[in-house]
This record gives structure tokens, sequence and C-alpha cells, in this order.
């Protein structure tokens, strides 16, 4: 199946400054159908999640020194009252509200906010599987934006085949030359499957050459699509998202 690099709106995110020691983050679902929106991180470690029927925005607050930070989209989720339930891709333990990050398969846009020299780091990764494509791009400073638009669910190798995504090779192997828990380690032929159609995007644990930088109070914005010609099922990881960013010291 050819890849396509189109993408079509569907849900977007406008991050404003709350102070000098937090900043807002403002999700809307422009999608025609439900999306539940999850994003966390390890210092501090924070984190949460929501429902977004059609039309629907949620805010959130995030401390300006963030770092670990990832938003994803999980999609195929059932929760009851309590906020219990599961979903089909980026799952973050059965919980509406993240507190950790989610579930393999899920495509991630990563970002530490003021870190070596108020510098933002970002970048976009395939290490946890694949769901839904992603655009990364910085809307000022200078820097180059990131993207993998490629058709990776639909074009999935059969062992890494997973509902609604693409599994990593390591979620799938559990071995030290996928997961890369014996120290250095390289690419793989899986990790090129991912780096030949994504090549702005980590395809392991070590792909260092993925990873961008922007000075300070960068705007930026993410975008997630799916390829020309398929039907936006959530079932079949095709989510359209717009995340636009603005960090803030």
């Amino acid at each position: 199946m050819a890849t396509s690099t189109t993408a079509v709106l569907c849900f977007f995110l406008f991050l404003l400054p709350l102070s000098n020691n937090a900043a807002i983050f403002q999700i809307v679902n422009n999608c025609v159908f439900t999306v539940w929106p999850a994003w966390a991180s390890t210092g501090p470690r924070a984190g949460g999640g929501n429902q977004l029927n059609p039309g629907q925005s949620w805010t959130i607050n995030v401390n300006a020194s963030t770092t670990g930070g990832r938003i994803w989209a999980r999609t195929g989720c059932s929760f009851d009252g309590s906020g219990r339930g599961n979903c089909q891709t980026g799952d973050c333990g059965g919980v509406l509200q993240c507190q950790g990050y989610g579930r393999a398969p899920n495509t991630l846009a990563e970002f530490s906010i003021n870190q070596l020299g108020n510098l933002d780091i970002f970048d976009i990764s395939n290490v946890e599987g694949h769901n839904v494509g992603i655009d990364f791009s910085p809307t000022n400073g200078g820097c180059r934006g990131v993207r993998c638009s490629a058709n990776i669910v639909g074009e999935c190798p059969a062992e890494l085949t997973a509902p609604g995504g693409c599994n990593n090779p390591c979620t799938v192997f559990g071995t030290p030359e996928y997961c890369c828990t014996n120290g250095t380690c390289g690419p793989t032929d899986y990790s090129r499957f991912f780096k030949t159609r994504c090549p702005d995007a980590y395809s392991y644990p070590q792909d260092i050459a993925a990873t961008f930088v922007c000075p300070g109070h960068t705007n930026f914005t993410v975008v997630t699509f799916y390829p020309t010609g398929l039907v936006p099922i959530i079932t079949h990881g095709n989510i359209m998202l717009t995340v636009s960013i603005r960090l803030r010291q």
C-alpha cells in the first residue's frame, strides 16, 4: 500500500502561558467521533486524561520545567462512571486519568522544557510502536519540524501487528537485541522498517539522531493523521489530531 503525507484535521491542542512557572494546554476535539487524549511526565510525576466528544475541549496546567513529557492518542476506549476501563491503544493502567505512560502500541510526541541551557528538547517516537501519524513542528525559533506520515499500521509486519496499531519488537519479543537492555545497541531489521518510513522518528531506544532542540519559549504544532484513502475508524488506529504547543519558562 502506498504511503501518503496528506493530513486531515481532527483535533487541536493549543498551549498558552499561564505564568513563569506553568503553562496551559487546551485540547479541543474537532473529530466527528470521541477520542481520549492523554499526557504524562516523569519530572514532576504528573499526568491526566479525558474523554472528548466532538467539539469539546479540555484544559490542563503543566509545570514549565517538565521533563519526560509525552502526549499521545488513546483509541477504542470504554470507561465506567468511576473512570475505570480500557483502551484498545495507548491504555494507561485501565484508568481515564493517566498518571503514567500509555501501553504500546502508541505513537509519541515527547518533550522536555527548559533543559540544557534553556533549550526545549522534542521528538516523535515509534519506540513504543505506532497507532497514529504525527507531525511535530515548531512555529517559531527557526527550528525544523519532524514528521511520521507513513501508513505504518497498514504496512506493519505480520509478527508486529496489534489491534489498532503496529507493535515495537521489544514488546513482542522482549530480547536485549530489541529492548537495548545490555548496553549499546544498534538498528535491527524491525527498526529499519520504522526508520525507512519515518526517518525523523525514533525507531529504537538509542536512535539519538532523532532528538531535536529549539530555543526555550518555542511554539510547536503536533498533528496526527491517517493516510489518504483510509477511513478514520478508531479500531484501525486511524486518528487525526492537531496539537499546537507553546512552551514557556
